[in-house]
């Protein structure tokens, strides 16, 4: 499978964006997919992950409450719709796909395909 994001930007602390992830290639259905994010000189962190078929999901505690994760198989796409953005979500957002949620949560070497990375700028 192949994966392309988008939907970066720049926006103020505050305000919202949604990224959006789409698939190619194998069957998107088949897969877990979730979100990263790395700033720069630090690491790529885990945000949020949705089941196959979109039934379940995690978040890491510091987006928990203002960012929802979900998925449209019928469009090959899940997105990432991120409310009340503070600075501290700078980064550059990844998306990934795994066999479940807990592969992509633990073992992020493991993971099949990689998107290219979208920027999220938030101003204070």
């Amino acid at each position: 499978v192949q994966l392309q994001a988008s939907g970066g930007g720049l926006v103020q602390a505050g305000g919202s964006l949604r990224l959006s992830c789409v698939a190619s290639g194998r069957t998107f259905s088949n897969y877990a997919v979730g979100w990263f994010r790395q700033a720069p000189g630090k690491e790529r962190d885990f945000v949020a992950a949705i089941s196959w078929g979109g039934g379940s999901t995690y978040y890491a505690d510091s987006v928990k409450g203002r960012f929802t994760i979900a998925r449209d198989n019928a469009k090959n796409t899940v997105y990432l719709q991120m409310n009340s953005l503070k600075p501290e979500d700078t980064a550059v957002y990844y998306c990934a796909a795994g066999d479940t949620i807990g592969t992509i949560v633990r073992h992020i070497g493991r993971l099949d395909a990689w998107g290219q990375g979208t920027q999220v700028t938030v101003s204070s």
